[in-house]
């Protein structure tokens, strides 16, 4: 499992998609989200704009990140 160091309070779900370059562009986040292929803490969520925050894990095909 990677880790991500967030600035700030939150990075938005589909943000923290792109700077970990697990998709090239925000439409495919967009995308993957709205078809239930992300997990958040373990629960598949729709929500593109969802606030991601320290202690949250986010997985993605076969990928894994703790945000720190």
């Amino acid at each position: 499992m990677q880790t991500f160091k967030l600035e700030g309070e939150y990075i938005p779900m589909i943000q923290l998609l792109k700077v970990l370059n697990w998709v090239e562009h925000g439409g495919m986040a967009q995308r993957v989200v709205e078809e239930g292929l992300v997990k958040y803490n373990g629960e598949v969520d729709y929500r593109k704009r969802l606030k991601v925050r320290q202690g949250d894990v986010v997985e993605f095909d076969g990928m894994k990140v703790q945000v720190v």
